[in-house]
Order: C-alpha cells, then structure tokens, then sequence
C-alpha cells in the first residue's frame, strides 16, 4: 500500500517496490488528476493500481541504475506515455527517450510545475524534482548523507550538486529519496555542517554519513 503525502495542490504516493526495495513515486495533480510516475523500480500492477483515476503524462527517470529502471520497459508499453530522463544517462536505456531533461528544465503536470535539477555525483545524469514544497531526490541525497559514490570525485561532485542545488531551497523543504523514508532538509543542513567541520581521508568515498563519516 502506497504512502501518502502532499497538499490540496498535489499528492505524492510513494510504493517501497522490486528486489532492492527502491522508491517509486506517483506525483497528481490534484486539480486536474493528471499524473507522472517517478522511476520505474518492480511490480508494474502495483503501479497500475495506484494510478487508477489519474491521467497518467509521463514516466521520469532519477538516475540509470538497474534498480530503478528493472521493469521500465513493461511499465512503458502498459501506460504509454512519454520516458523523460537527463541525456548523461540515456544511454543505460534499451530504447531512445522520448524526452532528455536538463538542469532548469520544468516539466507542467496540469497546474503543477516541476524544475529539474541536475545532480551528478551517484551517476553523471542524476536528477532531482522540485515542486513546492517536496523534493524527489533519487538517489542524490538520504537522510544522514549522500547517495553513494564510486570514487572520491564523484564525492565532490555530488556534495557539490547537493550545496549548490538543494541546500539553496527552503530548510522546510521535504526530501523523498530512492530508497528509505522522507527526510527535511533543514536537519540535513546541519548535519552536513557537521560532516564539513571535520578533516577526511582524501579517499573517502561509497557510503558516506554527515554525522560519522
């Protein structure tokens, strides 16, 4: 069963789905009952269910990574609406996007407007959505600290995306990431004040917590 979070505005349902128990988001319009599907992690008729009485639009894609877009290819065929995702990591894809999204990029889901933010570190075209109040984020930032990193430059790049694009938004601004539960960024704010108060291993990357790392 779907969380459920949002607003008269909009509604966030979040499904916990696939082998690696990986986020899948439905992002409504409420006005207009128009809808989007946020990665496409496993179980397709759970995905179908919680769209039942919406209009789905679009189908957008976090980051590459097989464990957010194992059945993308099944939920496509079944829903038929355009795959949105950042050109950097359309090339994991079996088949072409029907949209390549940039940084600043909005994408109108009936009243709503989401901006795109292009948030490399985890892969070279990660993105995260912005709208109101509540941030997708994929796999570019978890309560506790960032997504994991393959190499101590990608590290950098990510904190970068992270300080540059996200810690700019509203202390109250909600985070949804790819795996887990919601996170504010407030309290991620200063956890990572914490993380940049400390000296680190100049090899340090994969795993890494504001508070222990």
């Amino acid at each position: 069963m779907a969380e459920i979070f949002g607003d008269k505005i909009i509604k966030i349902s979040k499904l916990e789905l696939g082998p690696f128990g990986t986020n899948c988001y439905i992002v409504e319009c409420q006005a207009t009952g128009d809808s989007m599907v946020v990665d496409a992690p496993g179980d397709v008729d759970k995905v179908l269910t919680e769209l039942k009485g919406t209009k789905p639009q679009y189908i957008v894609i976090t980051h590459n990574h097989f464990d957010h877009i194992v059945e993308l290819n099944e939920l496509r065929v079944k829903i038929r609406v355009p795959v949105a995702v950042h050109p950097l990591d359309a090339g994991a894809l079996s088949f072409s996007p029907d949209v390549k999204l940039n940084d600043s990029d909005v994408i109108k889901l009936g009243r709503l407007k989401l901006k795109v933010l292009h948030t490399p570190g985890h892969t070279p075209g990660s993105i995260c959505l912005h709208v109101g109040n509540y941030l997708i984020a994929g796999d570019t930032i978890f309560p506790g600290g960032p997504g994991k990193t393959g190499s101590p430059a990608d590290l950098k790049r990510i904190i970068n995306s992270i300080v540059e694009k996200i810690f700019v938004l509203p202390g109250t601004t909600e985070i949804f990431p790819g795996h887990g539960t919601t996170a504010i960024l407030g309290k991620e704010k200063e956890q990572f004040e914490v993380f940049k108060s400390k000296s680190h291993d100049p090899n340090l990357c994969g795993d890494v917590l504001w508070l222990s790392s």
